[in-house]
């Protein structure tokens, strides 16, 4: 197979100061994999081990299990051996046992979306070698019932029996804590740990009908195979699905020599960041446990302290703890071990140098000395990620082409929704505080489970803990609250990456799955019972609290006019009324590319009037009808045109077919009947002949104009109007009159002789002028293949992606979500087409009605206004065509000119 011929090297070792790769190679191994070997030669304390590239991942799933093992099995085994060289440790060996880590590491950041493995190598003989080495039987039997819980969970498939359940290991622990009367693991004695080890093997037995595996390359083959099957896993799916993420990309693995946080007071884990990842502050933060394991800060078993001195006061006005209890039962690591600390904040200070950007690092000291496990570039929340980006171009760390391109553009959507009105928090209930872990403004109604977020339009996911198979709930939510963890559990770090609210540690919550309750200090709360978050301060309301606009302003203004300066593609709006244009202007909009006149139409007092000059049997009926229109479709454009002052407004004529408009139940076609003094069969007989059985392929667009002509008149006489009204009122308004749905040039030619003769007519009337354009909507694929002819004619195209791609496709928009997500499932597409243009197929339809079009006419101005005009990598692909323009809702307009700005900085790089 071409795969395996093209494969030059799948196994990359690091350490020592050394590694075969470096941090440019995230594609081959990984974000974790690329930063390791990286950091590695830049000489930070790295523990040796090896990274297994993705495109093993890929033959994995192509070939299995048996093949991707013969194929690496030489290389895992020479690599095993270069790790226990440098460790002076051997694989197996029951007096000097090298233990290793085995963890996923995709090309992005998935935060607990596949698995990990710790300690692997351990069995009944590796333990008692490892107790005598250390002289620490409490460190060996805890790190060896570790072992088999995860392994357990991980590989083996020992999962909770139903979602009011809990991990079948941490209910074994449970109940014996409740036995000895203790709270937390580290209170277990060695006997305790020997029995849940032997009770642990004793429930996979029982579980899955195995002997829990000894043969230490047993459990590595077993455990790399889980990390693969783990790409393919529910979580990481809808991960990759959530953040479009192909599903080609595949996962390394790293396999790491252990070193060990749980060997005692002088030994611990953590996490931290150079800045401050839900603000974006300068501040270096973060978290740890004494006697703990990498994987239990972010698991929020138990409550880490703070790094600094300054993170542990802060924390400490947040629990309401007095700073003599601080001292003595929360130190932070800066007082508990300054040295350790020094060294810590020194590598941090080196990483972010190094990568020019904000580090996640994560790190254990084993017996006083410190290794760095991990460094990547950290999740942050949209504000952080603005502020970050300018203070580190302030900084002279990066220039301001850098700085566009570290802004990740639908993040900025974030910044564009409410936020409590301070006048509402005055009067806010605060019944608990947590930490603050992830900005943000959220109400809803109480769930407990992440299956059941959906289940009210507002909710709030609140749960003792969150785990990797919460994502999708977390995702649906509009804001999460744990009762334990911290700033750095899986909860926070998953909230923040999507720019979710998110409260953690809010250790006064008594939460109980079974009775769906939640109680603070007595009070009890229910599922459906409404709360608040304010994921800026940690306070939990509640019931609900006012929001308001957001203010814009600072960081968020400064990227914005430094993406204005580097973009080349316009940015116009998606408008419909006044409101939206405004908004959208206030956003940056520099124009209007589409203002659907068939919106106008829906309102009470219009559509009767719109109904009448359907049923009208006459020419002279329907101009009657349109008469009643014609002033509010006029005072509609004014108010748009005004809005959007000095900038140029693209309005489609009516587009829908005529049968949307009619009344369908009965009540309302006797209503409609009185009104205009006809018989109801009447209605009902107009009602049957306009039903199609095809609407969006029937009468409608420009057909509908050349068959209605006086409509077309209506609508330009009201457009041209509007213009002329503004003119003497001294605003500038610059109309564009687009006719929808052409597909012949006859078609185009029919509807501009009726709209300049109409505009011609009124100007005559008023004695007065304005400039306008007349073009046309290529959303038919025949349009693109006669753009050049069509192109003589009309003075712009905008395409009309959305109707372009269903009709290229043959997929009904209305009916494609029946197949299109089993179709990217399944791999036969890689993204919706509704979503993300498809660059072969639609887009070269694109690309060619643009290059034909300005052979005929070279200063053509070219648009695109369906939904893809909001889309970043569909932007970038406008850009690349040449596009003048794009349009797109008004809350995207400042995504779009961002990625206007990076698509220009990217085609120069």
């Amino acid at each position: 197979m071409e795969i395996l011929e093209n494969v030059k090297a799948r196994v990359f070792k690091f350490g020592n100061k050394t590694a075969d790769g470096n941090s440019t190679m995230k594609n081959l191994l990984g974000g974790k994999g690329a930063n390791l070997a990286e950091m590695s030669s830049i000489g930070i304390p790295v523990p040796p081990g090896f990274t297994i590239t993705t495109e093993v991942c890929t033959e994995y799933n192509l070939l299995g299990k048996e093949a991707v093992v013969a194929l690496i099995k030489e290389e895992v085994e020479a690599s095993i051996a270069n790790i226990e060289t440098q460790m002076e440790t051997s694989f197996g060996d029951k007096d000097n046992p090298l233990l290793v880590s085995v963890r996923s590491g995709a090309r992005v950041s998935m935060p607990g979306m596949m698995d990990t493995v710790l300690n692997l190598g351990m069995n009944d003989e590796v333990v008692l070698g490892l107790a005598q080495k250390t002289n620490n039987e409490q460190f060996a039997w805890d790190s060896y019932r570790r072992f088999i819980q995860m392994y357990g969970g991980v590989v083996l498939g020992m999962k909770p029996a139903s979602k009011e359940d809990i991990d079948p290991f941490e209910e074994i622990m449970e109940d014996l804590k409740e036995k000895r009367g203790i709270q937390l693991d580290t209170e277990f004695t060695v006997q305790d740990l020997k029995d849940l080890v032997y009770d642990f093997k004793r429930k996979v037995k029982k579980r899955t009908g195995l002997d829990f595996p000894t043969d230490p390359w047993e459990q590595l083959w077993g455990a790399i195979i889980a990390v693969f099957n783990s790409w393919n896993g529910d979580r990481a799916v809808y991960y990759r699905n959530m953040n479009g993420y192909p599903a080609d990309w595949g996962t390394a693995v790293n396999v790491q020599a252990m070193v060990y946080g749980n060997m005692g007071d002088n030994s611990g884990t953590g996490v931290c960041f150079t800045r401050d990842a839900g603000t974006g502050e300068n501040v270096f933060n973060g978290e740890y446990l004494i006697n703990a394991q990498g994987e239990d800060v972010v698991a929020g078993v138990r409550t880490p302290q703070q790094i600094t001195k300054l993170g542990s006061q802060r924390w400490a006005e947040l629990a309401k703890i007095d700073e003599a209890d601080r001292r003595e039962n929360y130190p932070s690591l800066e007082e508990l071990m300054p040295s350790i600390f020094n060294e810590l904040n020194t590598y941090q200070d080196i990483l972010e140098l190094h990568y020019r950007d904000m580090q996640d690092m994560e790190f254990t000291m084993q017996n006083g000395k410190l290794w760095i496990l991990q460094t990547r570039n950290g999740k942050r929340t949209g504000a952080a990620m603005v502020k970050i980006a300018m203070d580190l171009l302030k900084e002279g760390m990066i220039d301001e082409k850098e700085a566009l391109l570290l802004i990740e553009p639908n993040k900025l959507d974030e910044l564009l929704h409410p936020i409590f009105d301070p006048r509402a928090l005055k009067r806010a209930n605060v019944i608990a505080q947590g930490l603050p872990a992830s900005p943000g403004a959220a109400t809803g109604k109480i769930v407990f489970f992440a299956d059941e977020a959906n289940k009210y339009k507002s909710s709030i996911l609140v749960r003792i803990e969150t785990s990797p198979e919460d994502l999708e709930g977390m995702n649906i939510a509009k804001g999460i609250l744990t009762a334990r963890g911290g700033m750095t559990s899986h909860a926070a770090v998953v909230a923040r990456g999507m720019g979710k609210c998110c409260i953690s540690g809010a250790g006064a919550l008594k939460i109980n799955y079974k009775k769906r309750t939640l109680t603070v200090d007595g009070h009890e709360y229910h599922e459906g019972d409404w709360i608040s978050l304010n994921g800026s301060t940690g306070n939990i309301i509640e019931g609900k609290v006012a929001t308001r606009e957001p203010e814009l302003g600072g960081e968020f203004a400064e990227i914005m006019k430094l993406a204005d300066k580097y973009g080349v593609i316009k940015i116009r709006t998606n408008a419909d009324s006044p409101k939206d244009a405004k908004v959208a202007r206030s956003f940056g909009a520099q124009g209007i590319g589409l203002t659907r006149t068939e919106h106008m139409f829906f309102e009470l007092d219009r559509i009767k009037a719109m109904r009448e000059m359907i049923l009208a049997d006459t020419v002279k009926g329907r101009k009657q009808a349109l008469e009643d229109l014609l002033p509010m479709q006029r005072a509609d454009f004014e108010g748009i045109f005004e809005a959007m002052e000095g900038y140029a407004v693209t309005i489609r004529l009516l587009d829908p077919p005529l049968h949307e408009f009619v009344p369908h139940q009965l009540a309302t076609q006797k209503e409609l009947a009185e009104d205009m003094h006809i018989s109801l069969q009447a209605v009902k007989n107009k009602v049957a002949e306009l039903e199609e059985f095809n609407p969006m392929l029937g009468h409608r667009g420009c057909r509908l104009g050349n068959t209605y002509p006086e409509i077309t008149e209506m609508q330009t006489r009201a457009i041209i109007e509007a213009a002329l009204n503004l003119k003497e009122r001294g605003i500038i308004c610059k109309p564009e009159i687009m006719v929808p749905l052409v597909g012949t040039v006859k078609e185009f030619e029919a509807q501009e002789q009726i709209i300049r003769t109409t505009a011609t007519t009124i100007f005559e009337e008023r004695n007065d002028t304005v400039e306008y354009l007349v073009g046309t909507m290529i959303e038919i694929p025949r349009a693109a293949l006669m753009a050049d002819l069509i192109a003589e004619k009309a003075d712009f195209f905008s395409f009309g992606t959305n109707d372009l791609t269903q009709m290229t496709f043959g997929y009904s928009r209305d009916d494609a979500s029946k197949f299109l997500p089993i179709y990217i499932e399944k791999g036969i597409l890689k993204v919706d087409p509704f979503e993300v243009i498809d660059q072969e197929g639609v887009g070269q339809l694109v690309k060619m009605g643009t290059e034909k079009g300005r052979v005929s006419k070279p200063n053509l101005k070219v648009g695109i206004c369906g939904e893809h005009g909001g889309e970043p990598n569909s932007i970038e692909f406008f850009y690349n065509t040449g596009m003048d323009y794009v349009s797109c809702s008004p809350y995207r307009v400042p995504i779009a000119r961002l990625v206007s700005a990076q698509a220009a900085i990217k085609a120069t790089l």
